[in-house]
């Protein structure tokens, strides 16, 4: 059974139609890449997952459960985590602080809260360790460390709040070539652990690296979904730009 299925999502934005009819499963244990030129529909498609909006038609079923992810609150309730590319954690904060944010750690003396650091700490490094993600002090602030490590904090911070299902957007922009490669790796290490993993990336080599299927949005709708190993790069890129044989015979219909 799929962790999550969607099913004939559609999203109105008024007269503009941003989704129409996309069918998607999404399984644990797997990297699935949301592929598509920009305006595609594929992060309209990621912020109906992520419960930052609400879609005008369709059903959304967790485990076999109907869910309604109404909030971003909803979709943490239902073990869904969204990694931005902007990560939005903070520079000044330890990397065991971010992982913790708002979910601190607390024991009370004489009514007064006082944090559990060392408890905290066990625990991010538990989780690094878990990813192979090289951070050698998680007191360090997290402005001093690299794009990647910091990606790696992130997905610590997701996975500190049970997440199942993580989506990461455009992990690997604006990283240097060392900087990618460590990134890629925890993604895979991420799966590997059981986790459900939506990548969405502009990025081919990237995504044939550590994707296991690949889904292609055109136009609001899914228009071809492949598994790694039954498609290249060129057919992958043909489906984005809309030179697909396939889809020229469409248009031509229409």
């Amino acid at each position: 059974m799929p962790f999550l299925k969607a099913r004939s999502i559609g999203k109105q934005f008024g007269a503009v139609t941003a989704l129409a009819g996309v069918d998607v499963d999404i399984r644990r244990g797997e990297v699935l890449a949301l592929l598509g030129d920009n305006g595609a529909g594929k992060s309209t498609f990621v912020k109906v997952l992520a419960g930052a909006h609400r879609p005008t038609s369709g059903t959304l079923e967790i485990e076999g459960a109907p869910v309604e992810l109404a909030s971003p609150q909803d979709a943490a309730a239902a073990g869904i985590a969204t990694i931005y590319q902007e990560l939005a954690l903070s520079e000044n904060l330890s990397v065991a602080e971010n992982v913790y944010l708002g979910r601190e750690s607390v024991r009370r003396i004489l009514g007064v809260p006082i944090l559990k650091r060392a408890e905290m700490r066990r625990r991010v490094d538990e989780l690094l360790a878990e990813l192979d993600a090289h951070i050698p002090d998680p007191d360090l602030p997290v402005g001093g460390l690299s794009g990647g490590q910091r990606q790696a904090v992130a997905i610590c911070r997701a996975l500190n709040l049970d997440a199942r299902l993580v989506i990461m957007d455009e992990p690997t922009a604006a990283l240097a070539v060392a900087e990618t490669r460590k990134v890629l790796s925890l993604v895979r290490n991420l799966a590997g652990r059981g986790c459900a993993v939506v990548l969405v990336s502009h990025n081919i080599a990237d995504v044939f690296e550590v994707a296991n299927r690949m889904v292609v949005f055109r136009r609001g709708a899914k228009i071809a979904e492949r598994r790694r190993d039954e498609t290249t790069p060129e057919e992958i890129v043909a489906f984005i730009t809309g030179a697909h044989p396939s889809l020229r015979s469409l248009e031509h219909l229409g």
